[in-house]
């Protein structure tokens, strides 16, 4: 049973641990351990990005919980990306996360539902993100949604520039 709710900065511990450990089971082989450092030093822990946007209100976030537990999340922003090839009135997908223990059960999708709803009601034209080119389970969740490449960005992991893939879907 997944409950789903607006994050709390309350939840921000938690949300983190979960987020870092995610993180690193995803992207920790891709780079040398100092880059690794570097990148989770500066996304993650209580001074960390992923925390210090829960109390910013232009960013959602939206949690699915197991009994207490997350077990997935995502973060809608305000667009981020530069690249002239969006649409003007975009959002951001920033992050969608989901525990492995919680892969094909139906949790990201809940959470792009929401995402996509989220960001028509706010009146956004189209919804971007990111996504690491060697990710290609996530690559292929988001073509099912009819995202498509419209760009590139330069992914910093510590001193390691990564290629990711500017994705848009428009609304």
């Amino acid at each position: 049973m997944i409950d789903y709710r607006d994050a709390t900065p309350t939840d921000g511990p938690a949300l983190d641990a979960m987020a870092r450990t995610i993180w690193l089971e995803t992207f920790g082989h891709s780079a040398s351990p100092d880059d690794i450092a570097l990148y989770v030093a500066e996304a993650f822990g209580p001074q960390g990005r992923l925390i210090a946007s829960l109390t910013e209100p232009a960013h959602k976030i939206r949690l699915a919980i197991s009994d207490t537990v997350i077990a997935g999340f995502a973060k809608l922003s305000p667009l981020w990306l530069t690249d002239p090839v969006i649409a003007a009135g975009a959002q951001q997908l920033s992050q969608l996360y989901v525990a492995q223990a919680w892969h094909g059960r139906g949790v990201a999708q809940a959470l792009m539902a929401w995402t996509i709803d989220t960001a028509r009601q706010s009146g956004a034209s189209a919804l971007v993100l990111t996504v690491w080119e060697d990710n290609h389970r996530a690559k292929a969740f988001y073509d099912r949604y009819g995202f498509v490449h419209i760009g590139d960005y330069a992914f910093p992991t510590g001193t390691q520039i990564d290629r990711d893939l500017i994705m848009q879907l428009m609304l």
